[in-house]
């Protein structure tokens, strides 16, 4: 009798666990844009690592700021010498968890709120944003478009140029997670 129920209960908390999906990536992208009537800037990072706990409802993103690419060599230097200083901080991470009702048996868009942290420049600032996840063939996709301020994060931009740089910083953040294996 003791053996059934011991077997039982390995095998509920197996099938538990089996439901408690951790999806992983580390070919996420970022990206970001300024658009001003001086000048356009945009860079993208394509080495975004993300995870994605669809049981906890928890996400969390880390990207190295030296792996943002522009089209401009000049800009590229600016950004990792004098904005970011990705020497002393090399990293953007965000941690956070995402409200909303999905179901991953259903290969649909659903509609999520994040919350979380984002370290960014030694800074810590909350965010709160809308996003989307969807499941398709077994391929978690999430993405999520949203501002930034640069002085949020103790960028500061020289005089010299803030007429060639926005105040307000688009962001898109792209993943496609696979599950853990």
């Amino acid at each position: 009798m003791k053996t059934k129920l011991l077997l039982l209960v390995l095998l509920s908390i197996g099938y538990s666990n089996a439901n408690a999906q951790l999806y992983i990536t580390k070919t996420g992208f970022a990206g970001f844009y300024s658009k001003t009537p001086l000048e356009d800037i945009k860079a993208e990072n394509n080495q975004v690592v993300a995870m994605i706990d669809t049981d906890k409802k928890l996400l969390a993103f880390s990207m190295l700021l030296k792996s943002f690419t522009f089209r401009k060599e000049l800009m590229q230097e600016h950004f990792n010498e004098n904005y970011v200083e990705s020497d002393k901080y090399p990293k953007a991470v965000f941690k956070g968890s995402f409200t909303g009702v999905i179901d991953l048996q259903k290969q649909q868009v659903y509609n999520i709120q994040i919350d979380g942290t984002i370290t960014l420049h030694g800074v810590d600032k909350k965010i709160s944003i809308p996003a989307t996840i969807e499941m398709r063939n077994g391929v978690l996709t999430g993405v999520a478009k949203f501002q930034l301020v640069p002085q949020d994060f103790n960028i500061s931009i020289p005089s010299l140029v803030s007429d060639k740089i926005a105040k307000l910083i688009d962001v898109e953040i792209k993943v496609e997670c696979n599950p853990k294996k």
